[in-house]
């Protein structure tokens, strides 16, 4: 009979023993492979060994003024505050997280009078104390407070990542509005120059036509063409101003109390950077750091919501002391103590748990093609950039070329001209053609400012991964 009951109980235990290994292989999941092939090269090939961007990258196009702005925006911008307040508050959450891998300890204590007056006793009084310690303590068998905490981790990392991401679109957002004003206000003094040239050759005209060598006609076109280039300036005023306000609310500052000096545009250096390999960009984006942070601390909270279906055994302790007086309560003369232990066991929920791993396991699926997708996009940036610093740096050169020439013609044509050797309309069209090329010169040298900026915040403006 004894020989029985002991196979029974060592099957028993054998049974239970099997059980909880089974859990725990349930609870655990495998991570997720590589979601997005990279491949071995860029499109666009690079000539020569270019370093990679430097932490301060934004020193690289040699302006002071631009550095300052940046050094001022990383200190005032709202933005990247409340990002840093997000970091503060996922920190308190991994905090809050861990504390349930320990024990929880509580004290209480408390007092009593009870007081009786009248009846065959007369007055009488009496008085208690008393003080407890209770401790609880889960067991943690499938792992649940340790995925749970695991997961605030990853929570914790992909805010912290987020927080450099903001950061790298407030300096790259700086740098760029800081390149167009600079465009902008270019432009504008090209167009007033060109006004200028303008009410030169006008004056010329109305001389020649004084003296009859030339009919009023010419000098209404010559009026015409001073008034649409008057006309011209309005519209880059307008941009000049709005440009300002969108650095000044960068800046967090009011619009009217803030102004940005006149560098010129072409004084910027174009600094050259390498973009590596592929394989690199993982290690150089935050927000892919960002993303693959979340998609671990989705794989942990798949193994969360698995570890809710098995049972849960919870320790609990007390020890307490009680006394008629507080002097005596040190000395404990009357001592309390209790230990127990309970099993609970999800039986009939309706399937609420079962649902529940259903939506971790589809989460943590959405957030792999996700990463996927974002993998994709950082390549094609990085592509798009190459190519654009490419060949706007190619018609950058075409374009000084195309400037030279136009203003040796437009001086050949105003002599030309005062000689009576061509028309108003060849100085015109001169005239014009050197407008055109010194605008589209500005606009080819911010663009390829541009690129270069989109080429540094793609490759993930020298941050990298520890």
């Amino acid at each position: 009979m004894m020989k029985t009951n002991a196979r029974r109980l060592t099957a028993a235990l054998s049974a239970l023993t099997l059980v909880l290994l089974l859990g725990a292989c349930a609870t655990a999941t495998d991570a997720p492979t590589h979601p997005a092939p990279l491949p071995a090269a860029y499109v666009e090939s690079e000539s020569g060994a270019k370093a990679a961007p430097a932490a301060d990258w934004w020193r690289g196009f040699g302006s002071a003024e631009l550095s300052s702005l940046i050094d001022a925006a990383l200190i005032t911008n709202p933005d990247l505050q409340m990002a840093a307040e997000r970091v503060r508050q996922a920190q308190a959450q991994a905090v809050v997280a861990n504390a349930s891998l320990f024990p929880a300890l509580a004290f209480g204590a408390g007092a009593a009078r009870r007081e009786t007056r009248g009846g065959d006793t007369g007055d009488a009084g009496s008085s208690s104390f008393n003080a407890t310690l209770n401790a609880s303590y889960e067991v943690d068998l499938w792992g649940q407070n340790r995925s749970a905490a695991r997961s605030a981790e990853f929570a914790l990392r992909a805010t912290r990542f987020d927080q450099e991401t903001v950061r790298l679109s407030l300096i790259s957002g700086v740098a760029s509005g800081y390149f167009q004003l600079l465009a902008v206000r270019e432009r504008l003094r090209l167009a007033q120059e060109n006004l200028g040239i303008a009410a030169r050759v006008l004056k010329v005209v109305q001389v020649r036509a004084d003296n009859g060598a030339v009919s009023s006609l010419d000098v209404a076109r010559q009026q015409t063409a001073l008034l649409a280039q008057q006309a011209a300036l309005l519209p880059l005023a307008l941009q000049e101003r709005q440009l300002g306000f969108a650095l000044a609310v960068l800046m967090d500052r009011a619009p009217q109390n803030f102004s940005v000096g006149a560098a010129p545009l072409m004084t910027l250096g174009v600094p050259d950077v390498g973009a590596g390999l592929p394989s690199q960009l993982l290690l150089r984006r935050p927000d892919l750091a960002s993303m693959e942070a979340q998609l671990a601390g989705a794989n942990a909270n798949v193994a969360v919501a698995r570890a809710a279906l098995l049972p849960s055994i919870s320790l609990t302790g007390s020890a307490g002391a009680a006394s008629a007086t507080l002097g005596e309560l040190v000395s404990a003369p009357a001592l309390t103590f209790a230990l127990g232990a309970s099993l609970l066991q999800p039986i009939f929920d309706g399937g609420r748990l079962r649902a529940q791993v259903d939506v971790a396991a589809s989460q943590e699926r959405s957030l792999v093609l996700g990463y996927r997708k974002a993998i994709l996009a950082a390549l094609v940036e990085v592509e798009s950039a190459l190519a654009a610093r490419s060949r706007y740096g190619q018609q950058e050169v075409l374009l000084t070329q195309a400037q030279q020439q136009a203003a040796q013609i437009l001086r050949l044509a105003q002599v030309r001209y005062r000689e009576g050797s061509d028309d108003l309309l060849v100085l015109l069209d001169a005239q014009r053609t050197l407008f055109q090329a010194d605008d589209q010169l500005a606009q080819i040298r911010q663009s390829r400012l541009q690129a270069t900026l989109d080429l540094i915040k793609a490759l993930g403006g020298g941050w990298q991964s520890d």
